[in-house]
Order: C-alpha cells, then structure tokens, then sequence
C-alpha cells in the first residue's frame, strides 16, 4: 500500500499537537529542515524535532535541506528522527558518504534526495546503501508550488534502478501532491506520498489523505 506522509510544512507552527493529531491515520510525518542556505527559506531546527517526538509515535521522516548535512544527523538522530534524508546536491560525495556513515552508527533509516535538476542516475551510487529515494517534483524550499510533470520520467527511471539494485528501498515523491498528481507518480513508481497543503488545506484532513491513498470511498 501507499504510504502517505503530510508535511508539517503546511501545518500551523502554532498548533503543531493539534495538527500532527489531526493526521494520525497517515502512515509517516514528514519534517521539512531549511537552512536559509542550500535553501533561501529557514523552518524548524533540532529542538522542534525534539519536541514533536515527545508527543507523537508517527514515523518521523526528516528531510534535511542544509548544506553539508554530515554536521548534523546525529543532532537530528538523538532528537528522534526515524529517517533523515539529505540532498546529493548539499556537499561533495565524500561528506555524503560521511553523512550515511553517521546515519549507521546512529542506527537511523538513510534517505537520498535529488532536486528536479539532478538526473536519475545521481542515486546509482548509493542506492544500494538506503532505504529511500526522495523525489522533488517542484524546486526545494517553499511549499505551494506547482507539480513539475517532466519529473515522472525521472521517477519512473529511479523505480526501474530499485526494481534491480535494491527492491526494499522505498520511492518518495514531493512537490505539488494532490489526489490528481498522486495517481500519476504512484503510476510512474513511487511508493511514499508527501503532500502538505492538499491535505492541510483540506476541509476533511482524513478524506484527504484517503483520496491521496486512490480510496475514493472516505
């Protein structure tokens, strides 16, 4: 099955417990981290991690948008994170190397992300080494944005890479997730959704993230 993850992106930073409750029947919640330099905007650090693991049991999936991303997973690790994904574009492949090496010892679930400029086979290296490919289907840093439809080729390249070099990892997609643009990544390969305003925005959450499943029925 599917599995969806809302962005606490879109959430009310004001009343995050409410809001992390009103999602409970998703499967993970997605953290996204913003630097203000490999990404101009600037969102939650390590003590909000910290604070939403103590009210919650939903697997914390931690999308890291800073650069050189090695100085901080085991930060983000000790907070609580479940997953942490790092960008290939944040450093050079020794500090990426580095960065999973980290996520090892600390015993926390290993994710890559390309943004929509990074080709398909940038993950080919690692793909053996992680247990989830995220793909950014709009320009990382600001939620809202549009659906990129010249990414489900990317998608559908980075499926056929898992399907022979490691079946167990997962495909991730991001940016501009709706019940319309879903059915097209999950057609193209992906397997984990994230979507923050078609479900936030929502006036039923719940129906929401049953329509982003395919179950027209809720």
């Amino acid at each position: 099955m599917v599995k969806i993850a809302p962005s606490l992106l879109s959430a009310d930073f004001g009343n995050l417990a409410r809001d992390i409750e009103r999602v409970k029947t998703a499967d993970w919640l997605h953290i996204d981290v913003m630097d203000g330099s490999f990404v101009s905007n600037i969102t939650i650090g390590v003590p909000v991690v910290k604070s939403i693991r103590k009210i919650t049991d939903m697997f914390l999936d931690v999308h890291l948008m800073i650069e050189k991303p090695s100085r901080y997973i085991s930060a983000f690790a000790d907070a609580g994170a479940d997953l942490l994904s790092i960008h290939l574009e944040a450093d050079m492949p020794p500090g990426i190397q580095e960065a999973l090496r980290i996520m090892d010892e600390k015993q926390v679930k290993k994710g890559i992300v390309l943004r929509p400029i990074t080709s398909a086979e940038a993950v080919l290296p690692y793909l053996e080494q992680v247990d989830l490919v995220l793909v950014m289907t709009v320009e990382p840093g600001f939620g809202g944005q549009a659906f990129m439809e010249d990414q489900l080729s990317k998608i559908a390249a980075i499926r056929r890479y898992i399907e022979q070099y490691h079946p167990g990892c997962y495909l991730q997609v991001d940016g501009g997730v709706d019940p319309k643009t879903a059915k097209q990544v999950i057609e193209a390969g992906a397997d984990v959704l994230v979507a923050g305003s078609a479900i936030y925005g929502a006036s039923d959450v719940e129906a929401a993230i049953a329509a982003l499943r395919g179950d027209q029925r809720k």
